[in-house]
């Protein structure tokens, strides 16, 4: 069954576009992973310091194996100085999907 999640991480004034670099970089490793089914980065346009991932997780072994990860520590320990607060995890349930491509 799969584990979607939404986290929001907001930087410091003026450091968005620095901590956007290591945002990419999570993706590339993240997006690797077997478990990864969604990975998808967002950006607000009327905060542009505030972005959102919205995640999907084959499982919650895949989603622990994820958050055992170097890249992920990496990011949490080279990012302290960029981001402004904690890093917010929402878990949540698929309620609607909509399949339809772009």
């Amino acid at each position: 069954m799969s584990i979607y999640l939404t986290a929001i991480i907001k930087s410091k004034p003026g450091q968005a576009e620095a901590l956007k670099t290591h945002l990419l970089e999570l993706i590339s490793h993240s997006t690797q992973e077997a478990a990864c089914l969604q990975y998808d980065l967002h950006q607000v346009e009327s905060d542009p310091d505030t972005f959102i991932f919205h995640e999907e997780w084959s499982d919650a072994a895949g989603l622990e194996l994820h958050n055992t990860q170097p890249h992920i520590q990496n990011f949490i320990n080279n990012t302290n100085d960029l981001r402004d607060g904690d890093i917010i995890i929402y878990k949540t349930q698929l309620v609607s999907k909509n399949s339809k491509s772009l």
